[in-house]
């Protein structure tokens, strides 16, 4: 007879598996595209897809068919999976611990310096490869486009993402009509009223970057840990599941003492044969 642990198991596995199908379908569909951002995260959503379809299948034939081994498998890569989520989760929060915006005087949006994030993330960033994806992938969704058509008085009264502020615009600090010279911060003199240049290669701009990875990541983290609690409770589960498959393997209902005989020591015998013989000896 089949336990209940078996039948939640089943279940739940038979709903991650429908789950992974559309994850590996958008990974594929990613990687036809031809825009950089897409596949830049086309990697990931399809090791994500296939490693949730072949958990969720090997629970699923292990729970409904009562396969122990492959329970067994599910739940050695649940407990991996579970090991790695955990340190995703504090790894996630140590390096985004840092960073935030400035405040500008006068404005609603706020404006981001590279020093005050992660050095873990100041060097990713800084790699001329990573950027240059990311570069495209601004480029390509237009974020500054947006800003065109801003009056002056937009700039005083709008706010701006991240990505805007730091990649869209000089540094508000910035004057460009003083006749002497006056050292002022160095993306003053990357910015340039081009379109496809403005100032993505301005430390604020990789700034701003980073301050929406740092709210993606915070955002990231709360998730991980209702997963977490999530996938643990599955875990425990499952292992009740396993244990009522390896029952149901060895012929033993539940309860059942599985004693057929005990072999009593040495001393038993010698005790016995002291009782039978001990009046004919005295």
């Amino acid at each position: 007879m089949y336990r209940f642990s078996n039948t939640v198991i089943g279940f739940l596995n038979l709903f991650t598996l429908l789950a992974s199908i559309p994850i590996i379908g958008g990974g594929l569909w990613m990687a036809r595209s031809r825009t950089t951002c897409e596949s830049f995260l086309q990697t990931p959503l399809l090791v994500v897809g296939f490693v949730v379809l072949i958990i969720s299948l090997a629970g699923f034939i292990g729970a409904c068919f009562r396969v122990a081994w492959a329970l067994w498998v599910y739940l050695v890569v649940m407990l991996f999976l579970i090991a790695a989520l955990v340190g995703l989760t504090i790894f996630g929060l140590v390096v985004t611990s840092q960073g935030g915006g400035v405040e500008v005087p006068g404005r609603v949006y706020k404006e981001y310096r590279i020093e005050d994030y992660s050095p873990w993330l100041r060097n990713k960033i800084k790699d001329p490869d990573y950027w240059r994806t990311i570069r495209s992938c601004i480029l390509g969704s237009k974020t500054c486009a947006k800003l065109a058509s801003w009056t002056p008085l937009d700039y005083l009264e709008k706010d701006m993402s991240p990505v805007q502020s730091g990649c869209c615009k000089p540094p508000t600090s910035c004057n460009y009509n003083m006749a002497t010279a006056v050292a002022q911060d160095p993306d003053c003199y990357r910015w340039n009223n081009a379109p496809t240049l403005l100032c993505y290669e301005c430390d604020s701009c990789k700034a701003g970057v980073l301050e929406d990875v740092r709210r993606g990541w915070h955002k990231l983290s709360v998730l991980n840990v209702v997963m977490l609690v999530f996938l643990i409770g599955i875990y425990s589960i499952g292992c009740c599941a396993f244990q009522n498959t390896r029952r149901a393997e060895t012929a033993y209902p539940y309860g059942e003492n599985r004693m057929t005989k005990v072999r009593p020591r040495w001393d038993y015998y010698w005790w016995r044969w002291w009782e039978d013989n001990r009046d004919r000896l005295y």
